[in-house]
């Protein structure tokens, strides 16, 4: 029988860093050198999208490290292509790790004549020849049934837990977890549980998108050092209204733990005239550099959970054991100390 060989990575363009830094993890993990793929993914004058791999991935086990980011048709294009240059090129398995899966907020018809672009978005990946796909903290859970092949969605909570028993050890006792609105109550919980802190939710209602109208406080923030949790923070207009709502209603300060950092538009700069005395976002998205400079948002990594992830994958273990914070604490390498 042929010999078990390493995973073999390769990435896009969308977060070479956070693929360079899974590689650098599994490295370590493995006790074994794990490189990038060396490919060549690059545009034509006309902007067309075109891949070549250099090594040979004839019956080996591949994944394909990229978020589908803004820009998120490119992205999404280059991650397709390489999934067909791989298929074409007799790889054994084509697993697609999307950290960040685009078009997710579009899961739904909200009005007539609408699309359903997750659901195309799911199919596009299955016909391209992806046969598994890991993302993390997607938009909608029902996602997952919109694919015919297995798909492993990670949570940012327990990260988020270890980060939050680290830096407000003092503050345990006064914290209150925030939801920004009803629909994300069910992730708020989540941490809120993990934690053991009450919730309490910001009800708002949306005049047209991208705009709030109204915003109402559910539960008792006076006094309580809050804490926002969502699943992805755009343009940060609903983020800041609600800090500032929570602080018109008491609270002693307010902080955001926010999966994906899209960061559009204005986001960089309302953030740093926010009342919020910290924004902690994941690198799923590979941050700008006005990102990185702004002084009260911080960048917790993510590359230690998915070449985890990605190994159990390789080995055929459990994902879900990745789900409970006390797993996760060895694997962050006491980047958040005990108590």
């Amino acid at each position: 029988m042929p010999t078990k060989t390493e995973p073999k990575l390769i990435s896009g363009n969308a977060n070479r860093p956070l693929a360079q830094a899974m590689a650098r993890r599994m490295s370590n993990y493995r006790g074994v050198k794990i490189d990038l793929v060396d490919a060549r993914v690059e545009q034509f004058n006309d902007q067309e999208i075109f891949v070549e791999v250099y090594e040979n991935v004839r019956g080996e086990d591949m994944y394909i490290i990229q978020p589908t980011s803004n820009p998120a048709n490119d992205n999404l294009m280059e991650l397709l292509i390489i999934a067909d240059a791989l298929r074409r090129s007799s790889a054994s398995r084509i697993t697609a790790i999307i950290p960040y899966f685009g078009y997710a907020r579009q899961d739904r018809r909200t009005k007539a004549r609408t699309p359903i672009s997750a659901k195309l978005v799911a199919n596009l990946l299955t016909e391209a020849g992806v046969e598994r796909v890991l993302t993390m903290d997607l938009h909608a859970a029902q996602i997952q049934g919109f694919f015919d092949i297995p798909v492993d969605n990670l949570y940012a909570s327990p990260v988020f837990a270890l980060d939050i028993e680290h830096h407000f050890k003092d503050k345990k006792s006064n914290l209150m977890i925030v939801s920004p609105d009803v629909g994300g109550v069910a992730r708020a919980r989540e941490l809120a549980k993990r934690i053991n802190s009450p919730l309490a939710i910001v009800d708002k209602r949306r005049e047209k998108p991208g705009e709030v109208a109204e915003m109402t406080v559910i539960g008792d923030v006076k006094g309580k050092c809050c804490i926002i949790v969502d699943d992805l923070v755009d343009t940060a207009g609903t983020l800041c209204k609600a800090a500032e709502v929570l602080m018109e209603q008491g609270a002693s300060e307010v902080h955001s733990y926010i999966t994906h950092g899209v960061m559009s538009g204005p986001a960089v700069e309302r953030i740093t005239n926010s009342v919020m005395k910290s924004l902690v976002i994941t690198d799923t998205i590979e941050p700008s550099q006005a990102v990185k400079d702004t002084k009260n948002i911080r960048i917790v990594p993510v590359a230690p959970l998915f070449a985890q992830a990605l190994l159990n994958i390789w080995n055929g273990t459990s994902v879900s054991s990745l789900f409970d914070h006390t797993t996760l604490e060895p694997i962050y390498d006491g980047m958040f100390p005990a108590k």
